[in-house]
């Protein structure tokens, strides 16, 4: 063992601190609440909300607003809000199976009961099932665009934020500029 400065050195280990003197070098911060408070350093925050039900008899279908905020330089824009239907999350799932080595999340059930004739409430467009249908799109567009590789994909961008999806689109990756 030796001495360096006032630090203890075994020369037996490999990293040559003594394990207390190892951690003791770490520099600690006590946390502000101006630190706990304040925009986190990177953040990307999507909601689900605001579902919609357009048309009349077989020809109905309900859409929800997908809502962005980020400060993550991957994204183009900072903000954004564009209106999705189920049909369009089923398109990004496809999409991210299909070009991304990720493990994509389910989507919630395609609901084929509630979809049969003669039932006794509004079926797909009964409002509690659109309220769970909201929170499970919800909880998987966090899922999917929550993952750091997913982030890259052209199809995820195209998905929150544009106000169309481009379906002709040529699959790739988005880079940092």
């Amino acid at each position: 063992m030796s001495n360096f400065n006032g630090a203890a050195f075994d020369d037996s280990n490999p990293n040559n601190l003594m394990p207390q003197e190892a951690t003791r070098r770490l520099q600690t911060k006590k946390q502000t609440l101006d630190d706990a408070y304040a925009e986190p350093a990177n953040f990307l925050e999507i909601d689900v909300c605001n579902p919609i039900t357009h048309g009349v008899s077989r020809n109905r279908y309900t859409d929800y607003e997908v809502r962005m905020r980020s400060n993550l330089p991957i994204f183009r824009l900072k903000e954004s809000s564009v209106r999705r239907r189920y049909s369009d999350f089923e398109w990004l799932r496809s999409e991210l199976e299909r070009d991304s080595k990720i493990m994509v999340p389910p989507l919630p059930g395609k609901a084929w009961r509630r979809q049969l004739p003669f039932r006794n409430d509004d079926g797909l467009f009964d409002d509690e099932f659109i309220e769970d249908r909201k929170r499970g799109l919800e909880q998987f567009i966090n899922k999917v665009a929550g993952h750091p590789l997913a982030q890259n994909e052209r199809c995820l961008h195209m998905f929150l934020q544009d106000p169309i999806i481009d379906k002709a689109y040529v699959p790739g990756k988005i880079r940092n500029s």
